[in-house]
């Protein structure tokens, strides 16, 4: 079974189908989509009742390729087939000699490697011999421009809607944590009345401590508007609030809703629709925020602000014995833009 390129939905249709590989590399920066597979695949392959005896979990750091190979060879108790579960794959030290199991499989083993934080060395004969046989999977980080689309989907899987609105707050309070972020939006499924079928905002702010009105989304698109006095009363709450501030999650928002208007201004087509074709974004995030702090701001202005935005960053990390507090460069930081 080749599976260059193979996604995550591909995968996890052909699992719940029942569709096995006998081996599956999972890898990549993506903790989230590693974990649903590895967990899918253990489901669909063994029920509850014959775990104990069929299901092998073991860590890289522990094992070599022998031993997992080993454990590979055995053969599954009052069951059809076992699960092999090599966590933590990256520690192991060399996956020099499964080439030869690859040849040889035993048919009623499937054996899952979860390879995070990198990938497998593409060059490698053993990489070649795994996608041969089996299975290899790259789970990526999503883009910010992607979050918006996972958020609505994850919703509408549960047959549930969400305001776009409170999709930007989750997805700028959040961030592209996916694990974390479902953990978010579980919450949420959970307090939803009984026959509720739309997320809005104000149980956004419920449900993460999150204020609906003083938020980083409210703050870009006051910086869109150049509204100075909304903008200091969005800082203002943050400097009473340091709970529900964070200058790195904030930074990272500022300089990607910032680095849009700049690549808006390259855009083919101006109009909304071609600018939000253009950056992968929706219509309405261009006609809220984007569209306006393009006519609001010139070229030179934005390419200070992303420069300002990189000198704050630096300072809040200390660099230069910068010991000024968070809320005071956001101020500083502020300023600049606006004025």
């Amino acid at each position: 079974m080749a599976a260059r390129g193979i996604t995550y939905d591909e995968i996890l249709r052909d699992v719940r189908a029942q569709k096995i590989a006998p081996v599956y590399y999972l890898m990549g920066e993506e903790d989230y989509y590693i974990d649903k597979l590895s967990d899918a695949i253990v489901d669909a392959v063994l029920g509850k009742d014959e775990r104990d005896f069929n299901l092998d979990v073991v860590y890289g750091a522990d094992v070599n390729v022998d031993k997992v190979i080993e454990l590979a060879h055995a053969y599954p108790m009052m069951a059809e087939r076992r699960v092999v579960l090599v966590r933590e794959a990256q520690a192991m030290r060399s996956l020099d000699g499964l080439d030869a199991y690859l040849t040889h499989l035993t048919p009623t083993t499937v054996l899952v490697f979860c390879h995070k934080h990198g990938t497998l060395d593409k060059r490698k004969s053993v990489s070649k011999a795994i996608q041969q046989a089996g299975v290899v999977f790259e789970s990526k980080k999503l883009y910010e421009n992607q979050l918006p689309p996972f958020i609505s989907q994850y919703f509408r899987s549960h047959d549930v809607d969400i305001e776009p609105r409170a999709i930007q707050m989750l997805a700028g309070h959040v961030g592209a944590d996916l694990s974390r972020l479902t953990t978010e939006m579980d919450k949420l499924l959970l307090a939803l009345p009984e026959g509720g079928r739309v997320v809005g905002t104000t149980l956004v702010e419920e449900q993460t401590g999150m204020s609906k009105d003083f938020n980083d989304f409210e703050l870009m698109a006051a910086l869109a508007q150049r509204n100075i006095f909304r903008a200091n009363q969005i800082v203002k709450y943050y400097q009473g609030n340091p709970r529900s501030f964070a200058i790195v999650r904030t930074l990272t928002n500022l300089f990607t809703f910032f680095s849009d208007v700049m690549l808006a201004y390259y855009a083919p087509d101006r109009s909304d629709a071609g600018i939000a074709a253009w950056l992968g974004k929706s219509e309405w995030k261009v006609r809220q925020d984007v569209g306006p702090a393009r006519r609001n701001y010139s070229g030179v202005k934005v390419m200070q602000i992303l420069a300002e935005i990189r000198k704050t960053d630096a300072q809040s990390k200390g660099v230069g014995g910068c010991r000024t507090p968070h809320e005071e460069l956001l101020q500083d930081l502020i300023f600049f833009i606006l004025h």
